[in-house]
């Protein structure tokens, strides 16, 4: 076994990554994203979210942005977060580590089709 540099993403962290990789949004949209994503069943209630969110922050993978839209179009009480670059490379990083896992499984007979035997 090989020795792990960086730590593993939760599943929520990991999804709320990806709904930041594309541009800033605030708390309830990420929740709107991670549940709209790609049919992948995830859902993320507001605690978890929110959890999730503060050890991001902690970590340096996001950060809060002061930036925002136009006010008729906001929510004073919004908060907008942002990927840094650390978060950027963190989300890389799992995805390369579940390429390799995929390749794995592929490679494995779990996934392979059997065929028939033939009784003789």
């Amino acid at each position: 076994m090989t020795e792990r540099t960086e730590p593993r993403l939760t599943e929520a962290a990991f999804h709320i990554l990806l709904a930041l990789s594309g541009r800033d949004r605030h708390g309830y949209e990420i929740m709107q994203v991670v549940e709209a994503g790609q049919g992948t069943g995830a859902r993320l209630g507001t605690t978890p979210l929110y959890r999730t969110l503060r050890g991001l922050l902690r970590a340096g993978l996001l950060e809060e942005t002061a930036e925002r839209p136009a006010p008729d179009l906001d929510d004073q009480r919004r908060r907008y977060y942002r990927l840094t670059p650390a978060g950027r490379a963190a989300a890389r990083a799992e995805v390369e580590r579940l390429r390799r896992l995929l390749a794995v499984a592929e490679a494995s007979s779990l996934l392979r089709r059997r065929t028939p035997r033939l009784a003789h």
